[in-house]
């Protein structure tokens, strides 16, 4: 028999743990009533008291309401049959960036916290009960969805590029919604210059 003609197996992914399926609809609901608040801030007109910033504003907030919705999307996907139609090595990338930009971004809020509690960075008197429920919420949702990503990977087999492309890729991200959509907004004459 010639092996060089075998076509190769396809390894049928397992199903996700029932922890793992439980940590997916957490992270999507969370990202779900996360999302929520984007639209509490257009429906309340949060940005009305800032009417040279109240257009780039509504941009930024709607951007992050569709990334928090890819957010609850990547979640569902990560254990559900519905991922067949993704390729996992496009999931795999989702995944991992979702993972790598909370990631960066928890650290950040940790940092930021650490600097106000020794006085570096303002005084331990501007921590309040918000700021501590949303820096745990920024850490349960990295841990959210490294327990995901870490999870597919194990089920659908490691895509090293895919992993490295979502981890780089998320800082890049990152960097463009801080740095690049406002400058394109300030450009547009949304936003004021600084």
């Amino acid at each position: 028999m010639d092996v060089s003609r075998t076509p190769p197996r396809t390894v049928e992914p397992r199903r996700a743990a029932p922890l793992v399926t439980a940590t997916a609809a957490a992270m999507a609901l969370g990202m779900f009533a996360f999302a929520v608040v984007n639209v509490v801030f257009e429906a309340t007109g949060a940005f009305a008291d800032r009417p040279d910033m109240a257009a780039g504003l509504a941009v930024m907030n709607w951007l992050v309401f569709g990334l928090k919705l890819l957010g609850v999307a990547v979640a569902v996907l990560s254990v559900t049959q519905l991922a067949m139609s993704v390729p996992s090595s496009v999931m795999t990338v989702l995944l991992w960036g979702a993972f790598a930009l909370l990631a960066i971004y928890s650290v950040g809020t940790v940092v930021k916290a650490i600097g106000m509690m020794t006085g570096l960075a303002g005084s331990p008197d501007q921590i309040d009960r918000a700021g501590i429920l949303y820096l745990l919420g920024s850490v349960y949702f990295a841990v959210g969805f490294g327990v995901l990503a870490i999870s597919y990977s194990r089920r659908h087999g490691l895509h090293q590029g895919g992993v490295l492309l979502g981890v780089l890729g998320a800082p890049a991200l990152l960097a463009g919604l801080l740095v690049a959509v406002p400058a394109l907004l300030t450009a547009a004459g949304l936003l004021p210059d600084s």
